[in-house]
């Protein structure tokens, strides 16, 4: 075969190499990893579906004295009597700048009232730790309430009592007398008030 041939030959044949060669760098190239990047909830989304379920809700407001809620949980069942939430957190804030974090494995929201319950760990920014099995939260107002036992970590000692109250001084007249404790001074300031079989052990 004459050279004029072969190059001939080769001008035909080189460019279809060099396009067999892309072609299969296309089809056998390593997927793009960005979608592996991107963060996705591990939600069952059938189950989800199957279990008129809420995933992640939250609610957020303002009661009329100007406390801040904000009511977070893993999931919700809707049901008739205002369904029910797991894992929930709630953040309440006062206009005077106290503030409440509470924790519960259940609660839920009807008629104007945050209840928490299956075991309540509330801690304030005043330095108390709460431990209860129920809280309610009002909406209107902020109040703060337990009438199920509470055992309290005091920066001064150990509080146990039936009852907590945690309400502003002006409208805690119905609270019975028991061991008080304010978070902040003046009219109108978060009174912390313990009642029904009050025990306080104190640790200077």
């Amino acid at each position: 075969m004459s050279r004029t041939r072969i190059v001939r030959w080769l001008r035909v044949l080189l460019p279809l190499v060099a396009l067999a060669m892309l072609s299969t760098m296309f089809l056998f190239s390593r997927g793009s990893d960005v979608e592996s990047r991107i963060p996705y909830a591990e939600v069952d989304a059938q189950a989800a579906a199957r279990d008129n379920r809420i995933v992640a809700p939250e609610y957020s407001g303002v009661t009329g004295d100007g406390a801040q809620l904000t009511l977070r949980a893993a999931q919700v069942t809707p049901g008739g009597s205002g369904g029910a939430a797991g894992d929930v957190a709630l953040d309440w804030l006062r206009p005077d700048g106290l503030r409440a974090d509470l924790t519960a494995p259940e609660g839920g929201l009807l008629d104007g009232l945050v209840r928490l319950e299956g075991g309540v760990r509330m801690t304030t920014s005043s330095g108390w730790q709460l431990d209860t099995p129920q809280i309610d939260a009002r909406t209107d107002t902020s109040v703060l309430q337990a009438n199920r036992g509470v055992e309290a970590q005091a920066p001064f000692g150990r509080i146990t009592a039936g009852r907590m109250r945690l309400a502003p001084a002006a409208t805690d007249a119905d609270a019975d007398a028991g061991a008080a404790a304010g978070d902040s001074a003046g009219d109108g300031a978060a009174v912390l008030n313990f009642s029904d079989g009050v025990r306080l052990i104190y640790q200077p």
